[in-house]
């Protein structure tokens, strides 16, 4: 490296250690009392011509929740109706204003960002403050979800976050989510959660993501089809849909959803292959007043392969390098998925009775470096919730309680790895076969998990446009291990542990004005290592893990929410969290991609949420910003004391923005990313430097020519071509911390619509 580039490389640190430095004077207590003057502000303000009574606002909630529908037709509603016609069901409540919640809630601004490739997550989730996806340019691996930067320590799929469809749990009774099996051209909207949502839903520190599926098309038939070409992957789908429009007899409208889609290519690095199929449907209809649905999807990926993480000067040579090992090794993983699943609901206004029923299995064929996993897996669970509202008291009062009960069989085979021996090498006791990649059983064993959970949930709508609730939620989760692989020097490793909880909330909100509110809340969460983690020992042993605990964690949170003059509508969460007994992950020594988990005696975060976002006839504009101070209170491992470092995975500052431009037919977006540096282990010794990626997508929606309509649209993704770790692997081994974020590319989608 040139001195040149070693001034701008020590420059740009200064700058970041600047940036962080500064970050570390604000106190959040100043952001507390901006948000109380600013409450007392609007309440003291005129509301111009803002309805003002409980009745006024019905009537205004009335002529405006048409909003939705007109959005499916085509026209987007603007400012206050956009926000005012707003319902949000995640709550496990009546559908209702987001105003009227006591928590951080978002919804992604998917519309406002036209001809999405919807490769990942990442292009649904972005704006959203709070969450952190890290791409990690791996078809074998899941992307990273980070809600206040729970689930940043994730080795794959997801952690620490509760995620649905449709109000149907995509997250395993253990907590987690494998997310690769997500038919994401079938989602219409994302529903999110920030902050601890156990009192509700359980097993999740971080919050909730609830994908909503897209709604069927208002005609009896009609084609949404899409093909995509960049990054070295190529895909195709096909969605159809239609719905009937019968308003008498037993069965009444109803509508259905069809979609296949399937996704090829080389990837963007090398050992980064990508073969994979899935299929959704949906039906819905109207019985004897109750709505059903039936979901079903159908997941196989014959092949994906794992080109693995690289140190920093592999980084810097060139980032479509691979693991040299995962190539020896063969590195990659087969999986097939189904899930089928029943829908119930009954019930309108306050009043609402919601069930559900699911099924499904999944079986993984995955080597790794170290063995080579096996795992046939079953599931099946339900959910039973309903809430109704009480007019005769004094004031209004909410009620609502369910139950959830999940459970998980998988059966549980590793081999050895013996994909690097030659077919001409001698047998050994580990590969008795060479030139066969499966050698001799390590373990064979069935791991059951059962969850079991109930909660209820009280609030009352007070004077002055006061809602104060508490929510209460017990959980018990049961972990088993049937040891199957048992010799005279393999003992039995059989073993069961019940990890259980109570998880309180308490929360208020003041919808100040009718299109503004403020609110607060105290909750608590628990969090249960996965089956995985439990039977990840260090130590090499089968089993449970007996020493490592569920991470519990107590928030304290305060924010406001609204539209101001019509048009600006803003977000701004403070919150602070104590997490006791916190789950780390590391790398165990000699054993390349073998994880392992302890706990941390205590850690601390708090964070300042900030977004905001404006529509006019042209523009639609948005910019998420998240601040984050997250740190080890207390945490020593041997000798070695990390008391006050920072807790890695999660940068200090993530900036995102978007900006979209429409005229007769035309649009452009150009949005991006910057976060500032980001630890890669314990000690704060490795950091993965601050960067900013922009992408640009152009585009024109042509008029009607019969029945069909053409969408094309030219992108090009890092258009500044910087490199950079879009994701860090924490406590790695052989110095291997940095998954890539992709170069510049150029990106083609092809949007045929038919009706």
């Amino acid at each position: 490296m040139g001195s040149d580039s070693r001034s701008q490389a020590i420059n740009r640190s200064v700058h970041t250690k600047q940036v962080i430095t500064r970050a570390r004077r604000i106190d959040p207590r100043v952001f507390v009392l901006v948000l109380g003057v600013l409450a007392v502000t609007l309440a003291a303000a005129p509301a111009h011509a803002q309805p003002r009574t409980r009745a006024d606002r019905a009537v205004a909630d009335r002529a405006l929740a048409d909003s939705s529908a007109a959005d499916s037709a085509g026209a987007r509603p603007r400012g206050a109706q956009a926000l005012q016609g707003v319902r949000v069901t995640v709550t496990r409540d009546a559908a209702r204003s987001p105003l009227e919640l006591p928590f951080a809630w978002s919804r992604a601004t998917i519309e406002d960002r036209p001809a999405l490739r919807r490769s990942g997550v990442g292009d649904l989730l972005l704006g959203v403050p709070g969450v952190q996806v890290q791409d990690r340019a791996n078809p074998s691996q899941d992307p990273r979800i980070a809600v206040r930067g729970f689930g940043a320590r994730s080795a794959f799929g997801v952690r620490g976050v509760r995620v649905l469809r449709d109000g149907v749990p995509l997250t395993l009774p253990d907590g987690q989510t494998p997310l690769d099996w997500l038919d994401l051209e079938s989602v219409g909207r994302v529903d999110v959660i920030r902050g601890t949502a156990a009192a509700l839903y359980g097993n999740a520190a971080g919050g909730v993501i609830d994908f909503r599926s897209r709604a069927p098309s208002a005609s009896p038939f009609a084609i949404d089809a899409r093909v995509w070409d960049g990054g070295g992957l190529q895909r195709g789908s096909v969605l159809a849909s239609g719905s009937r429009r019968d308003t008498t007899g037993l069965v009444q409208g109803g509508g259905w959803l069809g979609s296949v889609t399937r996704t090829t290519g080389d990837g963007p690095r090398q050992w980064s292959h990508l073969d994979a199929t899935s299929a959704f449907v949906r039906t819905l209809a109207t019985v004897a007043g109750t709505r059903l649905e039936v979901q079903g999807t159908r997941y196989d990926a014959p092949r994906a392969e794992n080109t693995g993480a690289l140190t920093a000067a592999e980084l810097a040579r060139d980032p479509r390098l691979p693991d040299s090992l995962n190539i020896t090794r063969r590195s990659r993983k087969a999986v097939q998925q189904s899930q089928l699943s029943l829908l119930a609901a009954r019930g309108d206004g306050g009043n609402t009775l919601n069930a559900s029923l699911f099924v499904g299995a999944r079986t993984l064929d995955n080597p790794l470096p170290f063995a080579i996993v096996a795992v046939d897996r079953h599931v099946a669970g339900g959910s039973l919730h309903g809430a109704f509202r009480m007019t005769r008291l004094p004031w209004p009062v909410r009620l609502g309680g369910g139950i959830d009960a999940q459970r998980q069989v998988d059966d549980r085979l590793n081999f050895e790895n013996c994909a690097a021996l030659a077919i001409t090498a001698p047998a050994t006791t580990l590969c008795p076969r060479p030139g066969t990649e499966r050698g001799t059983i390590r373990l064979n064993q069935q791991e059951r998990v059962g969850g079991l959970g109930g909660y209820v949930r009280a609030e009352v709508e007070a004077p002055h446009r006061l809602f104060a609730s508490a929510a209460l939620r017990y959980d018990r989760v049961n972990f088993a291990v049937r040891d199957r692989f048992i010799t005279a020097t393999n003992l039995n490793d059989s073993g069961e542990r019940v990890l259980s909880a109570v998880s309180p909330m308490l929360g208020i909100s003041w919808r100040a004005r009718p299109l503004v509110s403020v609110y607060a809340n105290v909750s608590t969460a628990f969090e249960t290592p996965t089956i995985t983690e439990l039977t990840n020992q260090d130590n090499g042993a089968a089993g449970l893990n007996a020493l490592l605990e569920p991470q519990r964690t107590r928030t304290a949170e305060v924010g406001v929410q609204g539209m101001f003059w019509s048009r600006l509508r803003a977000d701004v969460a403070l919150f602070r969290a104590t997490v006791l007994d916190e789950l780390v992950p590391f790398d165990v020594p000699n054993q390349p991609g073998r994880r392992a988990f302890r706990n941390a005696g205590r850690t601390s975060r708090q964070g300042v949420e900030t977004n905001l976002n404006t529509s006019t006839s042209v523009f639609d504009i948005g910019v998420a910003h998240t601040w984050s101070r997250f740190a080890f209170d207390t945490y020593r491992v041997g000798a070695a004391n990390y008391d006050g470092k920072v807790i890695p995975g999660t940068p200090a500052h993530l900036l995102q923005a978007y900006v979209t431009a429409r005229r007769a037919g035309w649009f452009a977006t150009i949005d991006g990313t910057a976060s500032s540096r980001v630890s890669a282990d314990d000690a704060s010794t490795v950091f993965a430097a601050g960067y900013a990626a922009w992408n640009v997508r152009a585009g024109y929606t042509a008029p009607r020519v019969g029945h069909v309509r053409l969408e094309p649209t030219l992108g090009i993704e890092n258009m500044f071509d910087r490199r950079y770790a879009g994701s860090v692997v924490i406590n790695a081994t052989r110095a291997r911390y940095f998954e890539p974020g992709l170069p510049r590319r150029l990106t083609f989608v092809m949007r045929i619509q038919a009706e």
